[in-house]
């Protein structure tokens, strides 16, 4: 039985395996990197402190604290891969364009994996990227969508994006092409099932057991979904 209905066991399990690659290697790199990038003394010792940790459980959270950023960015690929591989759709690279389209549904999109992720000023680049996009020939009658995965307040939406200029203090111009969506709408979108997007974080935790060293139990995968349910609205 395949581990998801709208995507390939070998597309999936190989970006799972992207993602845990580069999350180990970030980890070892940070344990040469930690004493290399001088370690604040007092910020430990206050931290650990007050938050009742050890010196050895506030290194590790520090360890933690520095492969963030790189654990973030694989996440954000990892959704692309995952949606460019949804049958119809394309994953565009990272050639520093936009991320997947469907040119059967005329459909580009930009995907980042956090609704904070992205800037005020980046934003703006993201809405003229996409606009210089939709200009082309070959992306005539599109829709083009900024895609945040984890939205914020739970909210579900699919609308015009207008992002405010900080420069001249005006928001770019309405264009009903060009849109800001979550990502549940949007894993709707690109696959035709509601709860796209809770299948594959439920099918996670199995794939990573079958495919890797890690295990969770059933309490653990119950108290992740807790987050997930935190972070989206699943009704």
């Amino acid at each position: 039985m395949p581990y998801l209905k709208f995507i390939s066991d070998e597309n999936l399990v190989k970006s799972v395996n992207k993602v845990v690659g580069i999350i180990e290697r970030a980890e070892h790199d940070a344990d040469a990197k930690l004493y290399k990038n001088v370690v604040d003394p007092f910020s430990a010792l206050f931290h650990g402190i007050t938050h009742s940790i050890s010196c050895k459980e506030w290194l590790m959270q520090e360890r933690a604290r520095q492969t963030q950023k790189t654990m973030q960015n694989a996440i954000g690929d990892f959704h692309q891969e995952i949606l460019g591989s949804v049958d119809g759709w394309k994953n565009l690279g990272m050639g520093g364009g936009l991320d997947v389209i469907n040119p059967k549904q005329k459909i580009i999109a930009e995907v980042k994996n956090k609704f904070n992720t992205t800037k005020g000023n980046h934003k703006i680049e993201i809405y003229d990227a996409i606009k210089m996009t939709l200009k082309q020939n070959a992306h005539k009658n599109f829709t083009g969508y900024f895609v945040e995965i984890i939205p914020q307040g739970q909210r579900a939406y699919n609308k015009p994006f207008t992002p405010p200029d900080n420069k001249t203090g005006k928001r770019r111009p309405l264009n009903e092409k060009i849109r800001v969506i979550d990502g549940i709408s949007f894993y709707a979108l690109v696959t035709g099932r509601r709860s796209a997007l809770q299948e594959l974080f439920e099918v996670l935790p199995r794939v990573i057991a079958e495919n890797h060293k890690y295990n969770l139990d059933k309490i653990e995968i119950a108290q992740y979904f807790e987050l997930f349910k935190r972070a989206f609205s699943t009704e």
